[in-house]
């Protein structure tokens, strides 16, 4: 029901997927998943929390999923600081509650988690980092992307050795595109000034 879910699960349809959701209900402001009633592709699918151990089980257990994309998050780096364990314990025990179900059930092939280019220890590069640097993160997103990093190497390592299960981290930096009405960034905000014929104002403008 997010940003990117939308997105994605309109590509997955288009190239012949059967799409089965697990998501928070979209927001009631402005939305892409609303917007192109995306509803209509997900008929048998569930509007829940992923921290909600037993419901994401069962559904789990109903639809015997080939591929788990888990991109479940709280996604924004000031939210974070408002909301510290809410940030943690949605992108840290949201990733473990997927893992689980992976080592739980051998019908599932691949799991896919996504986090985030933030969970690098941010040492002043200008150029960008590389999957061999150093995790770090002092901001609560950050850290809890790490952390979630750090989660899944250890199931990996200590799980699926043996197992016919894939695992993987995708470290995706910033995705610019349309129907992304997140605050604080800068395309949405620069797109919303122009909407109300206002000036558009940089936070950051060094």
């Amino acid at each position: 029901t997010g940003f990117k879910g939308s997105w994605l699960s309109m590509i997955l349809k288009y190239l012949g997927c059967k799409i089965y959701g697990y998501a928070l209900m979209p927001d009631k402001s402005k939305s892409i998943f609303k917007e192109y009633k995306l509803s209509n592709m997900f008929k048998k699918s569930t509007i829940s929390d992923v921290r909600n151990f037993k419901n994401l089980y069962k559904k789990i257990e109903l639809v015997k999923p080939d591929i788990i994309i888990h991109m479940a998050a709280q996604p924004l780096v000031i939210d974070s600081y408002k909301k510290p364990y809410l940030t943690f314990d949605v992108n840290f025990r949201g990733t473990l509650n997927i893992l689980e179900a992976a080592k739980k059930y051998r019908f599932i092939k691949s799991v896919i988690c996504v986090t985030s280019d933030k969970c690098y220890e941010n040492v002043g590069k200008i150029k960008g980092y590389k999957e061999t640097d150093m995790l770090g993160g002092i901001d609560p997103y950050s850290a809890s992307k790490s952390s979630a990093e750090l989660l899944i190497r250890s199931y990996k390592e200590s799980f699926f050795k043996e197992n016919k299960c894939g695992i993987s981290s995708v470290r995706a930096g910033n995705v610019i595109g349309g129907g992304d009405w997140s605050t604080n960034r800068l395309i949405p905000d620069c797109i919303r000034s122009l909407y109300k014929n206002k000036k558009i104002v940089l936070r950051n403008p060094n």
